[in-house]
């Protein structure tokens, strides 16, 4: 291959990655913001569980409208991974990370959650034979003592709860399998099937998850315009555009180096409750962020 060739690749590939690291700070970013809408869909009446589904299963009619060429994969195995995924990045997830805030603290869930990129790095080295990054070890650190300063504010102290805090964690671990079940799809399937698919088998392993704890659903506050409007904010641009968006970063950049801007998501919370809820920050807070974007910064290096 030329010089001058593999100058202009290597130049193309830099310029995609970074393009990939910018969308998953904003995929991330959104995320932060949909404790806004959860509380107030929360504060209207809706359970955690319900309002997964409504937005997952919303999610995917509107993928199914847009991606309706390939319903099944290529091999039952391929089938099984796609179920692992709707699983392990839908019901599972939300299931155990609801719960937990139910039970315990949500400063403990939020700082516990947060773990999910070192899970990440964890199961990636296990099952991918990757090494450790250099910078990863003190990056994630600093980055969760940010976590920790950003949740905590000064005000709370992190009280044990072994229920709460086991289902925190199993929170953080479904998601850090999730991104390595995308890792193993790699580039078999299309991002918009692979996510398509992860909305059907969510809101599946939901349902049967309904055979056990039966739902208690509120039909009828759907026509209200506060509730579908936050719905349609979750489904389309939470939901849909965001996996669609995370999904693609992984196969780009790797499922180790697009989870290290999960500790992001609280510094966007704190930030969107500010602005639309009047949420005060504190110089700790200001002390968290510095320290979060400081770690994060020091993981992704080399």
């Amino acid at each position: 291959m030329p010089h001058g060739f593999c100058g202009i690749f290597m130049n193309s590939h830099m310029k995609s990655d970074t393009l990939f690291h910018c969308i998953a700070i904003l995929t991330v970013c959104i995320w932060g913001t949909t404790f806004v809408s959860s509380k107030i869909l929360i504060q209207s009446g809706l359970t955690p569980v319900e309002i997964f589904l409504y937005r997952f299963s919303a999610a995917y009619v509107f993928l199914l409208a847009i991606s309706h060429k390939k319903f099944i994969a290529n091999s039952l195995k391929d089938e099984f991974v796609l179920f692992l995924a709707g699983l392990f990045g839908g019901s599972l997830y939300f299931i155990t990370e609801n719960t937990a805030l139910e039970i315990t603290q949500a400063s403990n869930v939020s700082l516990l959650v947060c773990t999910a990129p070192v899970f990440t790095q964890l199961f990636v080295c296990l099952f991918h034979k990757e090494r450790f990054r250099r910078h990863f070890l003190s990056g994630s650190i600093i980055a969760l003592s940010g976590v920790a300063l950003v949740v905590f504010n000064g005000n709370g102290t992190l009280e044990i709860n072994p229920t709460g805090d086991f289902l925190s964690l199993t929170a953080a671990i479904s998601w850090a399998l999730y991104c390595l079940v995308l890792k193993k799809l790699g580039n078999a399937y299309p991002t918009l099937f692979i996510t398509r698919k992860v909305f059907f088998y969510g809101v599946l392993s939901l349902l049967l998850y309904f055979t056990i704890q039966p739902a208690n659903l509120h039909i009828e506050l759907l026509s209200q315009p506060k509730i579908y409007s936050n719905l349609l904010f979750l489904a389309l641009v939470a939901s849909m555009l965001c996996y669609i968006s995370w999904n693609a970063t992984i196969r780009a950049i790797g499922a180790s180096k697009a989870s290290n801007y999960l500790y992001i998501n609280p510094l966007a919370t704190i930030l969107t409750a500010h602005f639309i809820l009047g949420e005060q920050i504190t110089s700790v807070s200001i002390l968290g962020a510095v320290c979060i974007i400081g770690g994060v910064y020091l993981a992704e290096k080399r």
